[in-house]
């Protein structure tokens, strides 16, 4: 799958923007805040039908302007496709694919597959549990659709239950009724999170090897909350007086967790900002062979900023692997020169470079 061309208009702090794009590397220069990460995301928004920084969409629309335009140009197993973003101040957003609107957006997500890597995946390592569960749910969502199904299912009756417990509801048929429909999504969900942590982390390991170079070792686990009391469904039984109390639901998916260790400590309490940030890469990187392996297609790679707070080694060592041919197309951003220039000599011929200023953007 390639990204072919991109227009944006009122888009952050992007006026107006259209960019043609190597099929291979697309480089873009500049400094911090000129808009070289808005363009990302907006590539992202494309993929995920939302933000990567998790903005509402009205904060995605550029200052004075009361809406925002983002056209994608594909092409997609052989097929010339088009993805259509509209957002207007106080209006509900338009996705159209080949021109029509979708029925269910949720439909669009892992048709067109992209992983991000950027400084604000320091807060797998550093955030709370809800960080690392979204890792996880991304990625199987994208190449598993019952399993995004079960889990809209399961939020759906999470929110159902939570406010039953602030509403001070006792009927405890009423529980019942919401938390089976809860117990039947929670079980596929932990069973393909659990099948699925295990594939990524052999795909992790390899990866976190080749960056760090210095036989470090580097693992991640799934963690299920709550399996003290048994059954899910068991749980909710137990937990059902406590949980009146505190107003929300204290066991299920919605509360598991993934550790993360080097060298058998916790990460987030021993690793240098160097091994943090080598780890954050090498599991997006396990990402995107996950996708490739399991999808059948090859994710669109966005790499913003990525060599900050690493040794010039590490720095090497992820250039040569995504300059590899089974990489595809990849766009990155950084405010070194040296770094691009190099991440295009190994690419070949085949890349782009643009300098980005003030949300403008000139190709080189």
């Amino acid at each position: 799958m390639i990204l072919k061309s991109l227009l944006l208009t009122n888009f952050k702090n992007i006026a107006s923007a259209t960019l043609d794009f190597s099929p291979k590397i697309n480089c873009f220069l500049g400094n911090n805040g000129m808009g070289k990460s808005n363009l990302l995301d907006a590539i992202y928004f494309l993929s995920f039908t939302k933000s990567f920084a998790r903005l509402p969409e009205a904060m995605l629309i550029r200052r004075g302007e009361d809406f925002a335009i983002i056209n994608g140009r594909y092409l997609r197993n052989g097929t010339d496709e088009e993805i259509n973003v509209g957002l207007r101040t106080g209006a509900r957003k338009s996705f159209r694919r080949g021109g029509k609107e979708y029925k269910r957006i949720s439909s669009h997500i892992g048709l067109f597959p992209a992983v991000m890597v950027a400084p604000a995946d320091q807060n797998l390592v550093t955030g709370a549990a809800e960080e690392r569960r979204r890792f996880i749910d991304m990625i199987i969502s994208q190449a598993d659709m019952p399993y995004m199904e079960a889990l809209m299912r399961y939020n759906q009756a999470l929110e159902q239950r939570n406010r039953m417990l602030r509403d001070g509801f006792s009927d405890p048929m009423l529980y019942e009724s919401v938390e089976m429909i809860m117990d039947g999504a929670a079980a596929l969900i932990r069973r393909r999170r659990s099948e699925n942590t295990g594939l990524i982390t052999e795909i992790f390991t390899k990866y976190y090897s080749e960056i760090a170079g210095d036989g470090e070792t580097a693992a991640m686990q799934y963690m299920i909350s709550g399996d003290k009391y048994g059954p899910l469904a068991q749980a909710f039984a137990q937990t059902r007086e406590r949980d009146t109390i505190l107003k929300y639901t204290s066991v299920g998916p919605h509360r598991d967790d993934i550790t993360f260790t080097l060298d058998s400590m916790p990460v987030r309490q021993t690793a240098s900002q160097g091994q943090s940030k080598t780890f954050t890469i090498a599991l997006r990187l396990a990402q995107f062979e996950f996708l490739r392996r399991f999808t059948g297609r090859t994710p669109l790679l966005l790499l913003d900023d990525i060599f900050d707070k690493l040794d010039a080694a590490r720095v090497e060592r992820i250039m040569n692997i995504v300059g590899r041919e089974d990489f595809g197309q990849i766009f990155i951003t950084d405010t070194n020169r040296k770094h691009l220039d190099e991440i295009m000599a190994l690419s070949g011929p085949d890349y782009r470079l643009w300098t980005v200023d003030q949300g403008s953007f000139t190709q080189i």
